[in-house]
């Protein structure tokens, strides 16, 4: 067991203050957006295993299959397959999409081909994985999640009386599903930008004036405005409209995977990603928008966004179920005096402590871990999960 020493990304829509207060300690005054957990090579985790602190990745990579186990290492190679991080958002994320494996090794194949630097600014694959990812909200979360209905965003838009939003209406309701959002979301990001900006302008005007008012899309409606003012004039604000708004509640997610556009809005989490850095921006960003490679990524279907609750087995871990193989997010909620909790695993475990005073006992003795702290179990080593408290633990699925 290896007590972990992260890095705080202090993006700027990080929020200042709930990392910290997860933390336990005092604010610095700049945004704190994300805690790293784990040994992306952007920023790994520490560990001390007494000759000092030294990278996740450079233990992992020492001995790769007794820190992941062979199994990991046959399905995933010789590196840790997933992330763990706590999200804090204070203000929009980019509106985004992520590939599907064959998409990101094309991708990344062609740009390593033309030479694309590494770290050009143009550059859209940085490796040849996907992105699946999953988050668990510790308090309200918002954030948009896959395309809303083609009729019920017209109907949406419509209520904006907006002229210039007037073709988009109309092609949302002559056009077949696909077709229609496709052909949507194309003219939004192609649009000349000045004449963009001013639709923008006055669907947020709209947007601030129903989101007042009663009516099924108030919240919706209300989100949008928040994001034109955070990105006044960008195209990614009326490309949002096309997207469900959510509001999970804490201790539900979402998982998103490959083609669905979504973006993060405000609120505290617990995100868990394979390693990748493969990200496809829409809008409400400054960086990069390749529109003509982010057409190939995105899949133009409407769904409602699924909700997950997670599901207990008979141990009392609670499971949040996804289809990817890289990573598998449970919790387990303690209360005073409950029995210790075996936690075995074949692959490498991650554990955070959301909440309250909780220790892991292993054959080398005892790790106590307070709210915001986290540790690195070895694949094969058995623990038990002691105390009163909320810990979410992430392994491999496979």
């Amino acid at each position: 067991m290896d007590r972990l020493v992260n890095t705080v990304r202090p993006y700027a829509w990080g929020s200042t203050t709930a990392i910290p207060e997860l933390l336990g300690v005092r604010p610095t005054g700049e945004p704190q957006a994300e805690m790293w957990m784990g040994a992306h090579p952007g920023a790994p985790s520490l560990v001390d295993r007494g000759a000092g602190p030294v990278a996740l990745s450079e233990a992992i990579a020492a001995d790769p299959e007794g820190e992941l186990g062979a199994a990991a290492v046959r399905l995933f190679g010789p590196r840790l397959p997933f992330l763990l991080k706590v999200l804090a958002a204070a203000a929009p994320l980019s509106l985004q999409v992520h590939p599907d494996l064959a998409q990101a090794k094309e991708g990344f194949a062609d740009e390593e081909e033309r030479g694309v630097p590494a770290d050009a600014p143009h550059r859209n694959y940085k490796d040849a994985n996907h992105k699946p990812e999953l988050i668990c909200a510790l308090t309200p979360f918002d954030g948009l999640c896959g395309f809303r209905d083609p009729n019920e965003t017209a109907e949406l838009l419509a209520a904006l009386e907006v002229d210039s939003l007037k073709p988009y209406v109309d092609i949302l309701h002559a056009h077949p599903e696909s077709h229609a959002l496709r052909e949507v979301l194309t003219a939004v990001l192609t649009a000349d930008p000045e004449a963009m900006a001013e639709t923008v302008r006055l669907a947020a005007a709209a947007a601030e004036r129903l989101g007042a008012l009663d009516g099924p899309y108030a919240p919706a409606y209300a989100a949008y405005a928040s994001i034109a003012r955070h990105y006044p004039g960008d195209p990614g604000v009326i490309a949002a409209m096309l997207l469900n708004f959510v509001t999970l509640q804490p201790g539900e997610a979402l998982y998103l995977g490959a083609g669905v556009p979504h973006a993060y809005l405000e609120g505290l989490g617990v995100e868990i990603m394979s390693n990748s850095d493969n990200v496809l921006r829409c809008g409400l960003t400054p960086k990069h928008v390749d529109v003509p490679e982010l057409l190939r990524v995105v899949r133009f279907e409407s769904a409602a966004p699924a909700v997950l609750r997670p599901e207990a087995d008979p141990s009392g871990e609670e499971v949040y179920a996804t289809p990817t193989d890289e990573f598998r997010l449970s919790r387990h909620v303690l209360a005073d005096g409950a029995a210790p909790r075996p936690l075995r695993a074949a692959g490498p475990q991650i554990l955070l402590c959301a909440s309250g005073e909780v220790s892991l006992r292993g054959a080398d003795g005892e790790l106590p871990l307070t709210r915001g702290e986290s540790a690195f179990v070895p694949a094969g080593e058995e623990v038990a999960l002691t105390g009163a408290g909320t810990v979410f633990r992430a392994t491999v699925a496979a």
